[in-house]
């Protein structure tokens, strides 16, 4: 499961929210990079997993501030199989093909709508995962969805992803939350009762503190919209703790979930950052869109600055 969040018109960060590591990395890939059937125009970085040197990204922005990152649609997925007369392309290149070919919100639009989104595995060993995807420069923030009926593309005004139900649910349950509020709430119980709030934090009673997908939704979308100043990185760490799993709050047959990392794009200033679940240390990336293909692997230790 995971959760993703675009903020202040610069950042886009995520969480990822796994059982266990496929041996992941921050990896930047140069221009005119070829990957199995295209070759990409701009450079970009993200986490991805290196597999027959080709990066398999989970999520990245490129050179143009153009951001992307793949969450879980479990149960809602649906890719087609290959069609003549469409551009056809598998659902482990969708974000490299979208964000090494389109500079703009405007150029990927175009290219989605001739899109036929394909189940063809990368290889035996990595069949096609069940996802969805939000994009973004900062300004624009689409969610592209792969259905039974075809693709869709929303226009996501909110700037947060979960993971299934699909996009319109997600959009149409905050609804029931419209009384929530940063602010203490007045007494609207009873005039003849004389009652105020027990301490601060009040009038948020009511936000689901659960991680199911709707919950983690409607918490990320409240602590983004209540935050007075979104002004930098740390900022984007803080909202995204919100929805952050510790080791045992999700127990699945295959296992216990936990969020593994969480990353934020900076698509101004062209750095990846991210800190693990082991490690809160913030690592810097830095995109060096002249270098060629390089892997920085994640710092997975502890790091305690120790006063004394």
């Amino acid at each position: 499961m995971c959760t993703a969040v675009c903020c202040g018109g610069r950042f886009f960060g995520r969480n990822l929210d796994e059982v266990l590591s496929y041996g992941e990395a921050v990896v930047q890939t140069p221009r005119h990079f070829a990957f199995p059937f295209f070759e990409t125009n701009y450079a970009m970085i993200g986490m991805a997993h290196m597999a027959e040197g080709i990066p398999l990204y989970y999520d990245g922005m490129n050179e143009k501030g153009l951001a992307m990152a793949g969450l879980l649609f479990s149960g809602s997925a649906v890719y087609q199989p290959l069609r003549l007369g469409q551009e056809n392309v598998p659902s482990w290149a969708l974000l490299p093909w979208l964000l090494g070919q389109c500079g703009s919100i405007g150029e990927a639009e175009e290219r989605l709508g001739t899109l036929n989104l394909t189940r063809e595995p990368f290889n035996s060993q990595y069949p096609p995962s069940p996802l969805h995807w939000m994009l973004t420069d900062g300004i624009r923030t689409l969610v592209i969805e792969p259905m039974a009926e075809g693709l869709r593309v929303y226009e996501n005004e909110i700037g947060v992803l979960t993971n299934n139900p699909p996009f319109p649910f997600h959009r149409e349950n905050l609804r029931q939350y419209l009384s929530l509020g940063a602010e203490q709430p007045k007494n609207c119980f009873a005039a003849a009762f004389p009652m105020t709030p027990f301490s601060g934090g009040a009038g948020a009673v009511g936000l689901p503190g659960d991680w199911s997908s709707a919950s983690r939704f409607v918490r990320t979308a409240f602590v983004k919209e209540n935050m007075q100043r979104i002004e930098g990185v740390t900022d984007v760490f803080h909202i995204l703790a919100a929805a952050a799993m510790p080791a045992g709050s999700i127990r699945l047959d295959r296992g216990t979930e936990k969020t593994l990392y969480t990353a934020c794009c900076d698509l101004q200033e062209q750095v990846y950052y991210y800190k693990t679940y082991e490690n809160c240390r913030i690592t810097a990336v830095r995109m060096e869109a002249e270098r060629g293909l390089r892997c920085y692997p994640l710092r997975q230790q502890a790091d305690v600055l120790r006063e004394n």
